[in-house]
């Protein structure tokens, strides 16, 4: 299960910034701010059949802010005949894409691994009743 960070970060979600795997912790202070809005953003698209956010439902993989404010995620679906998936994307697109410091936001849909329940926040899933 995940947990999150004194940040409010769930654990699973691999972060990169400039190239370079981290921590929320090992931001500086503008970096760590800049990937809180981003995920802040995140937070804000529900997957349509479970009324939870993305991000703490654990779609998202993987967050990489690259030079000039290029924002790369990897995000998956609950299942791969989501009839809303292109949708999703552009709901993620816009939702980051508004954020401070964000020139760019470049998805990729990904099935690698399969999403499971493991991926959601311990939050999520007790509200869910899953725990």
């Amino acid at each position: 299960m995940t947990q999150p960070s004194d940040h409010g970060i769930a654990a699973p979600t691999t972060m990169i910034l400039h190239g370079e795997v981290r921590s929320i912790e090992e931001f500086a202070e503008d970096e760590a701010a800049l990937m809180e809005a981003i995920i802040a953003g995140l937070r804000t698209v529900t997957d349509p059949e479970i009324p939870v956010n993305i991000y703490d439902l654990g779609l998202i993989y993987r967050i990489e802010v690259k030079d000039e404010g290029v924002v790369e995620i990897d995000m998956t679906l609950t299942a791969p005949g989501c009839p809303v998936a292109g949708q999703m994307l552009g709901w993620v697109q816009q939702a980051v894409g508004v954020v401070p410091g964000v020139s760019d936001v470049k998805m990729r849909l990904v099935f690698d691994p399969p999403w499971d329940k493991s991926r959601m926040s311990d939050e999520v899933q007790l509200e869910l009743g899953l725990i």
